[in-house]
């Protein structure tokens, strides 16, 4: 995983890099489609990537990364959390970013001494308005203001069903290592114990622990629509895993990432955050669409717990319902006035 040869191993990594780059941009005029795909354009944005040498990341006075917790920084990555029980580690970006749409590139690795299912618990990449707030999820703050996107590498739910002797259905089994996406307003609580899934956008399977070759995640966000690809095979080919529309995203938050280890644990290694902006031409449809919002959202999307709120009735209405609720209570007297007295007059004959 670490560069470790001399200047040919230099030269073919930035040649596979630059490979892997014209990929992924293939990628993107295959899903966009049409003549207008073309005019899609990416610029690195140093100021919100993370690459070595890592100058700068942590210190006071200079760098646009801070360290958090057991973060530490290495000659060939940075270390979130070392393979121990109990540590939190987090890097977050010093810079807020404005861009309208944007594609976060992130080289990453996962490894540890625990066999599968008893290692934990992954990492989370993350594009919040509050940055550097420890918390439950991943390392960072529950109730967040933004997207994460989890990586997570232990099933919380499955091993509750079995440790309370329940059979876990097939159908809604998720296979781990599990790759997901949340959106939240503020108001969402992530479930820890369900692995999140009330309030995921999507996700896909992802075997990304002790592989010996790179791994990578990309998020993409353009046109409010988010979509996630990976690359953990080691072909140099990205795969589908996260394709939501609709999702909008307020500008000026941050990007950071952070990871956790309870009694189970891993290596939590970045490798590398690219930051890529990505100009990418609207129609005056696609512009009045795309306004600027101030809360993240999801459009069309029920939140758990919540019912969407019903219209309020107009006067028209209320009042033919109060008109019409009158009318049928006076027909229900009266045809009960005319049955009675019909049996009042039957029963008079009956004594006569």
């Amino acid at each position: 995983m670490c560069a470790r040869g001399g200047r040919r191993r230099g030269k073919m990594a930035a040649a596979a890099g630059r490979w892997r780059a014209g990929l992924w941009l293939l990628a993107v005029a295959l899903r966009l489609g049409g003549p207008r795909a073309e005019q899609t354009e990416e610029h690195l944005k140093r100021e919100h990537s993370l690459s070595k040498p890592y100058q700068g990341v942590g210190s006071a006075s200079s760098g646009l990364w801070d360290l958090q917790g057991n973060a530490m920084v290495m000659t060939q990555y940075i270390r979130l959390t070392p393979d121990a029980q109990s540590k939190r580690g987090a890097v977050w970006n010093r810079v807020p970013c404005y861009l309208r749409d944007w594609e976060m590139q992130v080289h990453f690795k996962i490894h540890g001494q625990g066999k599968k299912n008893l290692n934990g618990d992954g990492f989370a990449i993350w594009y919040t308005k509050d940055r550097m707030q420890p918390g439950p999820v991943f390392g960072s703050k529950d109730n967040f203001l933004g997207l994460g996107v989890f990586v997570d590498t232990y099933p919380n739910e499955e091993k509750q069903q079995e440790a309370q002797k329940r059979r876990y259905s097939p159908g809604n089994q998720r296979v781990f290592p599990y790759i997901s996406a949340m959106v939240n307003n503020g108001s969402l609580t992530y479930d820890h114990d369900r692995d999140g899934r009330p309030t995921e956008l999507g996700g896909c399977t992802a075997m990304v622990r002790n592989l010996n070759h790179d791994t990578f995640l990309v998020i993409r966000y353009v046109k409010r629509r988010l979509t996630v690809m990976i690359d953990i095979d080691g072909k140099h080919e990205w795969r589908d895993c996260i394709d939501v529309p609709g999702v909008r995203l307020p500008r000026g938050y941050y990007f950071g990432t952070s990871s956790v280890t309870g009694d189970l644990s891993d290596n939590h290694d970045i490798i590398s955050l690219k930051l890529y902006q990505l100009t990418v031409e609207r129609t005056p449809e696609e512009e009045k669409r795309d306004r600027e919002v101030y809360l993240p959202v999801v459009d069309n999307l029920k939140l758990p717990g919540m019912e969407a709120p019903l219209e309020p009735m107009s006067g028209l209405a209320l009042f033919l319902i109060v008109f019409f609720s009158l009318v049928a209570i006076v027909f229900a007297i009266v045809i009960g006035v005319i049955v009675y007295n019909k049996w009042q007059e039957q029963s008079r004959k009956h004594f006569y």
